[in-house]
């Protein structure tokens, strides 16, 4: 899908039917139809455009004739029903230096519809690199937003962990665990795509535009250090979790065998009663049943005590 947008006079984001200069070109899920329509209308490499069609593409900057290819990871929740299974997606942000602002996404991006939405303050469509560190400074802060997301998915386990007995929960944090990875990874290829783009050689940067910038630089190490943070708390509360998950099953079979010997007593001591061999006496007792029945109870009650003192029980 093809959208394009410009600001106008007034400063406000409209949308137009045909490309003019200094718009903003924004493509989602496109087909091969939609970016040969682009590459007739923009002159931009046709190439460029489909390399963004693959969702493993890695952050980086590619220069081809008049444009300029930038790809950044942005986060992505691939599972909104349990928000469980955080991902990352590939942006591809097209500078053409006859005044063309491109994005590209397989996917609808939350980033980008804050831009379309007017929640972004300063936003020209005709500032391009302004436009381009604005949107690395929203990339980071959701990466951040995500990251707080996931830690408090972490506490709220923890509480059903303590008496956990099956692997289930700990499955869950495994896809929290293999989150992390991604969002760590895309975070410091994103670094490193920043760091190119600071040294002025990749697009154009305005001194009002220098402190936006390592802002942006700044939240996204800020990012990479909370990413390290929360993958070293999973992995010790993962590993400790495993051993309480097992003791805890330990537990519960020593307390199921310690119910079965006490339960065993009054059946052994009837299986020797009921045997067919002369009992004297005690055969003709008519308190016979409830003697052997309290023997077998104060049996029971006797070995019950015994296992409670060595904490068997």
């Amino acid at each position: 899908m093809i959208t394009i947008y410009k600001t106008n006079e007034q400063n406000k984001l409209c949308t137009l039917e045909m490309v003019e200069p200094h718009c903003w070109i924004n493509i989602t899920n496109p087909t091969l139809e939609e970016i040969e329509q682009i590459h007739r209308e923009t002159k931009v490499d046709r190439q460029l455009m489909i390399k963004l069609l693959d969702d493993e593409e890695l952050p980086r900057i590619e220069v081809s004739g008049n444009s300029t290819l930038i790809v950044i990871d942005t986060p992505f929740i691939e599972d909104k029903r349990h928000k469980n299974r955080y991902v990352t997606m590939p942006l591809g942000i097209i500078f053409s230096n006859d005044n063309y602002f491109i994005t590209i996404s397989l996917k609808k991006n939350e980033v980008i519809e804050e831009f379309i939405s007017g929640h972004i303050k300063d936003f020209y469509t005709h500032m391009k690199s302004r436009f381009l560190i604005q949107l690395f400074m929203k990339i980071s802060v959701k990466f951040l937003s995500d990251l707080k997301l996931i830690n408090k998915e972490i506490e709220s386990k923890e509480h059903v962990l303590y008496k956990a007995t099956e692997n289930k929960e700990l499955v869950y944090l495994l896809g929290l665990q293999k989150s992390l990875v991604f969002f760590l990874t895309s975070l410091k290829s994103n670094d490193i795509v920043l760091e190119k783009i600071s040294k002025g050689n990749i697009v154009p940067l305005y001194e009002e535009d220098l402190d936006l910038l390592e802002d942006a630089m700044i939240e996204n190490k800020q990012g990479i250090e909370m990413a390290n943070i929360y993958h070293e708390i999973l992995s010790t509360i993962s590993d400790t979790y495993a051993t309480i998950i097992s003791n805890n099953l330990n537990r519960v079979m020593k307390i199921l065998t310690s119910i079965t010997i006490v339960i065993s007593i009054p059946t052994m001591v009837s299986s020797f009663l009921g045997m067919n061999v002369p009992l004297g006496n005690l055969a003709n007792n008519p308190w016979a049943f409830a003697q052997i029945f309290g023997i077998s109870i104060l049996l029971s009650i006797f070995i019950t005590i015994i296992l409670k003192k060595k904490d068997m029980l």
